[in-house]
């Protein structure tokens, strides 16, 4: 093994030379072998001749490879740092897949070193770079292809456009297909946020591609299983990376036909992993976004039937009444304006496409049936929004930021709602014109000369053509259900769960452990 003043001889040698000498590039190759001082000099004298001495190429990288794996930390951190050095032709996928496995250090120093290597590789050669990182998402250990997947997803969006070009682009979307095959929910997550910020995908076909991606991962052609809490679980992990990508040009039908057949109907079966969750109300929030985007559906009318059936469920009849004018039951229906709010609001969307329904495809009992629950319901609604009205007033700034009073405000949003889309039913034909803005959203400032449909949502009296008593002593005749809203506030996220697809859920099935030994 060479001494310390060896190495820095077979150096001069090696600097002042005109020709190349291959025995004193072996012995600075021979220097890792040694103690601690004379592997830091190989760490840096190894990389500095490298590219002279193609012949022992691979014994060069492997004798830096040895120092990237040393007990000292300061000699692993050098070797590291030294390592896009050896990034040259060939070679650079090679360094790209190493560097990729000593993404699995736990020393933070080390760690960020291994990351700013693969960005220095990156601008190089991207797709080299890339071909490593894939390399090791596909085969590696987890926590190489954890660490790996989000290098990628945090690192991607800060190289400059020189560097992502179309044919990059191009070659994650296909590697990334690959890795798809077989994700977690927290991958799959990670896999669209990389996908979604690609330049390429920001058109209309791109944004349509990803949306077929999401449809496949969501398995839209299998039998769903209501009762299965992966099959659910992975329904809404999907469906909400589809949102987003959703607009007038790049429809939402497949995934709308899909809840109202599949989903709806079992809707009191549902079950999810994710304690807490009222799973009914998320999945008719999704719903109700997507039906904004809802293209042209083949059984439009049997999918508008269930979404109306669905609704029945939750607008009650009134209460029938005693002789004496009491009602005669113990309990008033609950209302349940958070769920009627998602079923009102999707309806409408989907009642514009077939406005004939209520009046020509409903009988005449089950549409006077449906008015009777929508007046009763409106009666109770208008009752409720002067309570909340009532409790918010003069209340502003920090007293509006309470917990409680965070919870009213919602409340308010969600029962103007439902009374404005009420309201445009209750029209002879029903009407479908009116918009709101779904009670979880942030408000969208209205076009300069577009007309105001909520403006009159603080009035007290019944939706017009509906039978009401006289206003001056309704809350004497009339004892207000008691109303149930969420106090879910804001968009919705949690814990990503497995069962996608492959099996790599809640066991990695088939990947295997692997060790950190050599497998460069």
């Amino acid at each position: 093994m060479p001494t310390v003043e060896e190495l820095y001889r077979n150096y001069g040698i090696l600097a002042d030379a005109t020709e190349t000498h291959k025995d004193a590039y072996q012995a600075i190759l021979d220097g890792v072998k040694g103690g601690a001082k004379e592997k830091r000099l190989a760490a840096q004298f190894i990389p500095k001749f490298f590219k002279h001495f193609p012949e022992l190429a691979d014994s060069a990288i492997n004798a830096q490879l040895d120092l990237c794996e040393d007990e000292d930390v300061s000699i692993r951190r050098q070797a590291i740092k030294e390592l896009p050095q050896f990034a040259t032709g060939d070679n650079l996928p090679r360094v790209a897949d190493i560097l990729t496995q000593l993404l699995q250090s736990d020393d933070s120093a080390e760690f960020n070193l291994v990351n700013n290597a693969l960005l220095s590789i990156f601008k190089m050669d991207a797709k080299g770079t890339l071909g490593g990182l894939f390399s090791q998402i596909l085969q590696g250990e987890d926590i190489v292809r954890e660490r790996a997947i989000k290098f990628l997803s945090t690192k991607l969006k800060t190289l400059p456009e020189e560097v992502m070009t179309k044919e990059v682009e191009e070659f994650i979307l296909t590697e990334s297909k690959k890795v798809l095959e077989d994700v977690t929910g927290e991958e799959f997550v990670l896999f669209m946020k990389i996908l979604s910020g690609l330049k390429s995908l920001q058109t209309v076909s791109g944004r349509q591609q990803l949306v077929e991606l999401v449809a496949e991962q969501a398995d839209l052609e299998q039998t769903f299983n209501p009762s299965d809490p992966d099959c659910v679980d992975r329904l809404l992990q999907c469906t909400r990376q589809a949102v987003p990508l959703f607009s007038k040009n790049v429809h939402s039908t497949k995934f709308v036909t899909y809840f109202c057949e599949h989903v709806l109907p079992n809707l009191s079966s549902l079950t999810t992993p994710v304690e807490g969750l009222d799973i009914q109300l998320e999945v008719l929030k999704l719903l109700a976004e997507m039906s904004s985007f809802c293209g042209d559906m083949e059984k439009l009318e049997s999918n508008l039937k269930k979404l109306f059936d669905k609704l029945l469920e939750y607008m009650p009849l009134p209460p029938e009444e005693a002789e004496n004018g009491e009602n005669a039951g113990n309990e008033e229906p609950k209302l349940q304006f958070s769920y009627v709010e998602c079923l009102l609001y999707s309806f409408h969307q989907l009642g514009r496409k077939l406005p004939d329904f209520l009046t020509a495809k409903l009988n005449a009992e089950k549409l006077k049936d449906f008015k009777i629950r929508l007046q009763y319901f409106a009666r109770g609604l208008q009752v409720y929004i002067r309570q909340l009205r009532l409790a918010l007033q003069g209340k502003t700034g920090e007293a509006l930021k309470t917990e409680e009073n965070k919870i009213k405000v919602v409340a308010l949003k969600i029962t103007n709602n439902i009374n404005v889309l009420i309201k445009d039913l209750f029209h002879i034909p029903p009407s479908y014109k009116s918009t709101v803005t779904l009670s979880w959203k942030p408000v969208q400032k209205a076009d300069a000369g577009q007309k105001r449909t909520s403006e009159d949502t603080t009035s007290s009296s019944p939706p017009k053509k509906a039978p009401a008593g006289p206003k001056r002593d309704a809350r004497q005749i009339y004892n207000p259900p008691s109303g149930k809203y969420s106090s879910n506030l804001g968009s919705f996220s949690y814990e990503q769960r497995g069962g996608f697809r492959g099996g790599r859920g809640r066991g990695w099935g088939g990947r295997g452990n692997r060790s950190r030994g050599r497998i460069y």
